[in-house]
């Protein structure tokens, strides 16, 4: 096995995994960062970080590095490639339509990762999968496209990402990570990798298998407790309680896991746990726990639009044509990513009422907005509402004057986070 200092390693897709890995290893390792978007890798080139998630500084710093020994560069050509030797795959896995996992993303990167791929080379894949999907489903296409043989020409390993996005606490180097190998010495290897450049350290898994695993599991926890709080937030509904008080209170035991209700999207708790179910339901059992659960989450932004249209009659609003105004559009506080974002659940519901929407976010991109969802943020705050749903606890939203948008005594303003000064709402969730 190579040593680490002969480590020449490739990236392979730039987002808010791929940048900060790409990043810390070229601290220490000649990295390509490769991305098939032209743009993305143009923007990286100038010091341009959409994701926010960089360092501009420290990017240029690594970009101007030009020796045998560490230093960045990006690019969206696959001949950039051929001279690098590991290949570290971070490309999305999200759901379809039909919430079955779409690996298209994965497998177009591993055909062409096999089309550079050399003897002794090795593939890390970060990406979230089920388990055995490495190697059920990314090794045949690595074998066909290279012409080499697993495990004999080439090797694999597993390490899940734990990117938090926004987070500047809980970054990729102090955040624990698994590792794994398709041998033990390949699994050595990409342990002593990885240890290099992770201040907090690793847990080498026994298996790729194990490895994949424990990333689907460790979400799918988190959505399973979302989805108790939140079904604890529709019966407490019920009965006139304040859900968040309820858990103030229950939380004064040392052993409460002190979960809040809210919508659960983004890259990770809203989709892994439907890569897991697949995985079960392929092998012919049907998870009621996990399901259940998603059921409950993904009923979440119907329940609040449905709320707040009942506190509007209860105000003698006239809902046809009314205005709202839904503060918010990423998947979570003070953070550009809108991945699987669960407020367009509320936007769509209140579409069908037949009220007028509008949606500001100063963290989102528009024009990533507008692909997405074919949603039109609002550039200000410049209207009257009827309805205003505080989604998202951007901070500036702290600072917002509420009772000037409002329409009048009868704004119905509903907070999803429990963020706002409980005097200036009509209720929360």
């Amino acid at each position: 096995m190579k040593a680490l200092a002969d480590s020449k390693i490739a990236v392979i897709g730039l987002g808010y995994v791929g940048l900060p890995l790409a990043i810390e290893l070229a601290e220490k390792y000649p990295v390509t960062g490769f991305d098939i978007d032209q743009s993305r890798v143009a923007n990286l080139n100038a010091g341009i970080d959409f994701t926010k998630e960089a360092n501009l500084e420290r990017l240029q710093y690594l970009l101007s590095l030009s020796n045998n020994r560490s230093g960045l560069k990006f690019t969206n050509e696959i001949s950039n490639l051929r001279g690098c030797n590991i290949f570290i795959v971070t490309v999305p896995t999200p759901i379809n339509q039909f919430k079955a996992p779409d690996l298209n993303p994965l497998l177009s990167a591993s055909e062409m990762i096999g089309r550079v791929l050399k003897r002794g080379d090795i593939v890390i894949y970060e990406s979230t999968v089920y388990p055995g999907c490495t190697e059920e489903d990314c090794v045949p296409v690595l074998e066909k496209s290279s012409g080499l043989t697993f495990n004999t020409d080439f090797f694999c390993g597993y390490s899940p990402e734990r990117i938090n996005p926004g987070d500047k606490i809980n970054t990729l180097v102090n955040i624990k990570k698994v590792t794994s190998g398709s041998t033990a010495e390949v699994a050595e290897y990409v342990d002593r990798l990885y240890c290099s450049i992770i201040t907090a350290g690793t847990h080498k898994a026994p298996s790729i298998k194990v490895a994949e695993a424990s990333k689907a599991i460790e979400n799918a926890q988190r959505d399973v407790n979302i989805s108790f709080i939140n079904e604890l937030s529709l019966i407490f509904d019920r009965m006139k309680i304040d859900t968040n008080d309820v858990i103030e209170a229950a939380a004064t035991k040392w052993n409460f896991l002190k979960f809040k209700p809210g919508l659960v999207g983004g890259h990770c708790i809203g989709v892994d746990p439907y890569y897991l179910t697949h995985k079960a339901q392929a092998l012919g059992y049907h998870p009621e726990v996990i399901l259940s659960g998603r059921k409950v989450n993904d009923n979440m932004g119907m329940f609040i639009a449905n709320k707040v249209v009942k506190l509007m009659i209860n105000k003698g609003q006239t809902i046809k044509k009314s205005r709202a105004l839904i503060l918010g559009v990423t998947f979570k506080e003070d953070c550009p990513d809108i991945r699987n974002s669960r407020v367009i659940d509320i936007y769509s519901e209140l579409e069908q009422f037949g009220i007028e929407v509008d949606v500001y976010d100063p963290h989102a991109n528009a024009l990533e907005v507008k692909q997405e969802y074919g949603i039109e943020l609002s550039n200000n705050l410049e209207h009257k509402y009827d309805i205003i749903i505080l989604a998202v606890s951007h901070h500036e939203f702290l600072n917002i004057d509420y009772n000037a948008l409002k329409s009048g005594i009868n704004t119905v303003i509903f907070d999803t986070k429990a963020f706002l000064d409980r005097n200036i709402i009509d209720a929360r969730l």
